[in-house]
């Protein structure tokens, strides 16, 4: 009889999309590649920083070394998405105790996921405007790499990234707080 309902049309479809979560790991997979992509990036930069570290002036260095942390940024990016999106979405990695194991990767979960990732793209953009402010100084001059509303567009985004931000912590907020309500509720 057990058998039966092991085969029946309901539990078949609950293990097919139980199952479907291992299709994200060719995602994952490909994520891993870029960022074997981003290591290569930043070698290439680094070794371009040193053949011409005496040419450059201090404004060229900072700019070359503001690539470089963008590069790592992003690359920290990458490696939040992977292992707390596998671990979160697809299985678990099962590194109790290991030496290495991320500190954030005990307590990852969607919402914990959600907010690093708005910080790190914050973080990535505050690189990019910054990079911007620098070579501001060269607006309305004939090798300027930016115009007047391109740095205030920047600007915008920027803000309209840290307001974000802020709008999935305090929805986060909200629901733990909701949460919470309820668990003391269903005590009593």
């Amino acid at each position: 009889m057990a058998s039966e309902l092991d085969r029946s049309p309901p539990r078949i479809l609950a293990a097919l999309i139980f199952g479907s979560r291992w299709l994200q790991v060719p995602l994952y997979l490909g994520l891993i590649i870029a960022q074997c992509v981003y290591v290569f990036l930043f070698m290439k930069e680094l070794v371009h920083l040193l053949t011409h570290a005496t040419d450059f002036g201090e404004q060229q260095i900072m700019l070359i070394v503001l690539g470089l942390i963008d590069v790592v940024m992003i690359s920290n990016l990458l490696v939040m998405v992977i292992v707390g999106g596998y671990e979160t979405f697809v299985s678990r990695l099962r590194l109790q105790n290991h030496p290495d194991q991320p500190e954030w990767l005990s307590h990852v979960n969607a919402s914990v996921l959600k907010i690093k990732l708005a910080m790190a793209i914050i973080g990535i953009s505050s690189i990019h405007l910054l990079k911007t402010f620098i070579e501001a100084g060269n607006l309305g001059t004939e090798g300027a790499k930016f115009t007047e509303a391109g740095v205030m567009w920047q600007t915008i985004i920027h803000v309209t990234f840290i307001l974000s931000a802020m709008g999935i912590a305090y929805v986060d907020y909200i629901g733990q707080g909701h949460a919470a309500k309820n668990g003391k509720a269903a005590e009593h």
